[in-house]
């Protein structure tokens, strides 16, 4: 697809459920057609730090050829804001959160991960860990289905940037 480097962070609140699984479906439906592209994910939270995604999470994506079981949780870091170009948040919450710690001057814009997706005016990804399997296929399914239409923003971010660098 293009040669561009696009850092993306995908992020929720104990980056255990819904982050890890959408770094995994990023990594595998982009690793042939952007191999540049690099993807990582984080939780608003701090509870969970070094920990494994949650068993459900690990267990769907592997029923779908992925594996996330050697992704550990990590809080968000101010550091986040210059290492990533994308950071694209499950909900509100955590965008909000993420907002009161944006600096103007930050590399990264701070956006929902459906916001660009082709969903029926569902902007925000259902926390499933209170849940059981059912709520955490949903989950893949919605971010899985959720990839195409936000490789179309990520092509547009790169375009942009690049224009911006010409300028």
């Amino acid at each position: 697809m293009t040669g561009a480097s696009l850092r993306v962070l995908f992020v929720c609140m104990g980056n255990i459920c819904r982050s890890p699984l959408a770094e995994g479906i990023a990594r595998h439906q982009f690793r042939e057609q952007a191999p540049h592209w690099q993807f990582d994910s984080a939780g608003t939270g701090n509870w969970h730090c070094g920990e494994p995604p949650d068993k459900r999470a690990i267990a769907v994506a592997a029923d779908n050829g992925i594996d996330i079981s050697g992704l550990r949780a990590r809080q968000i870091h101010s550091e986040d804001f210059d290492r990533f170009d994308l950071i694209l948040c499950a909900d509100h919450d955590n965008l909000a959160a993420l907002q009161s710690l944006h600096r103007s001057d930050s590399r990264a814009q701070c956006d929902l991960l459906l916001r660009y997706a082709a969903h029926e005016n569902v902007l925000e990804v259902p926390d499933p860990y209170y849940g059981g399997n059912k709520q955490f296929a949903e989950v893949f399914l919605m971010l899985a289905q959720a990839m195409p239409s936000l490789r179309q923003r990520f092509v547009h971010h790169l375009d942009k940037r690049s224009a911006t660098m010409r300028q």
